[in-house]
């Protein structure tokens, strides 16, 4: 099932069925190690699947519904099966904010998995076009959301032993977090624990260029702020708004890379804020993070 999220579209199943789950790797191509989120309608449902501590009560109690994942120990086993979770003792878990999918995980009564609806390693879908182009001939069923309202995929922590660690960062901020837990702690070996970090990630066929001042002759460019537009120009947010440029991301990354250019540059974007995630989207297209 093709399902629209408040991040980016997702492919859907049954987290407790694991052929279902084994189907999603297939249609994905994706690394059978990487584990998946599990989407759920609430928190209460959610704490009878993760052992949920009072940091992650708060951080629940903060953002959901919305764009955080809570890496947490497993509670039960069999409502997300041990493939989704790529054999690990923890559970990745989220309530998101789309009224539709929202409705879909209410009438279903239990945990949905739910990567990107992309192939894997190309830039996320954020638009139901795109996720119909990527692996829509493989869904059972696909539901138009419209475009996606914030386009990164979700902020991923892990609340385990110790600080709560970040180990994806995305449209809730480091700020946010820490404003309600404390300082964060860096993923460390808690990484594997998180889906979205593999060092090649997001990337569109052409090679990606960061940090670029300008495009060279041949490529794409995506422009943050004041940029003259023209031709293979796509300005992420002429007024140099980073939730703008975080929802366009995606969408700008596909349709740069339909027309077919030698490659792909993009300007700096402030490492700030949603900045963060931008850049570390950034940077997993361009090959550049383990």
């Amino acid at each position: 099932m093709l399902l629209p999220t408040e991040t980016v579209y997702g492919l859907g199943a049954d987290a407790s069925n694991p052929a279902a789950v084994a189907a999603i790797f297939e249609a994905k191509g994706r690394p059978r190690f990487n584990p998946l989120i599990a989407h759920v309608h609430d928190a209460e449902t959610a704490a009878r699947i993760a052992a949920l501590d009072d940091r992650a009560l708060a951080l629940a109690a903060a953002f959901w519904p919305g764009p955080l994942t809570i890496v947490a120990p497993v509670r039960d086993t069999a409502a997300v099966c041990d493939l989704a979770r790529a054999g690990l003792d923890t559970v990745a878990i989220r309530v998101p904010g789309h009224p539709l999918s929202r409705a879909v995980l209410a009438a279903f009564g239990g945990p949905v998995v739910a990567p990107s609806a992309n192939r894997s390693g190309r830039p996320s879908p954020t638009t139901f076009d795109d996720a119909v182009a990527e692996t829509g001939d493989k869904a059972a069923v696909a539901l138009d959301g419209g475009p996606c309202a914030v386009g990164l995929e979700s902020t991923v922590v892990a609340v385990l032993d110790g600080p709560v660690r970040l180990l994806r960062p995305g449209a809730v901020t480091r700020a946010q977090l820490e404003a309600v837990v404390g300082p964060l702690a860096e993923a460390d070996n808690d990484a594997r624990r998180s889906p979205g970090r593999l060092a090649l990630h997001y990337a569109p066929d052409a090679p990606v260029r960061i940090e670029a001042a300008a495009p060279e002759p041949g490529e794409a460019f995506l422009a943050f702020g004041d940029w003259p537009a023209g031709e293979g120009v796509f300005n992420l947010s002429p007024s140099g708004d980073l939730a703008e440029a975080a929802a366009n991301l995606f969408a700008f990354l596909r349709a740069a890379d339909r027309a077919k250019p030698a490659g792909i540059a993009v300007a700096p974007i402030p490492d700030e804020g949603l900045g963060e995630a931008i850049n570390d989207r950034l940077r997993r297209a361009a090959g550049f993070i383990g």
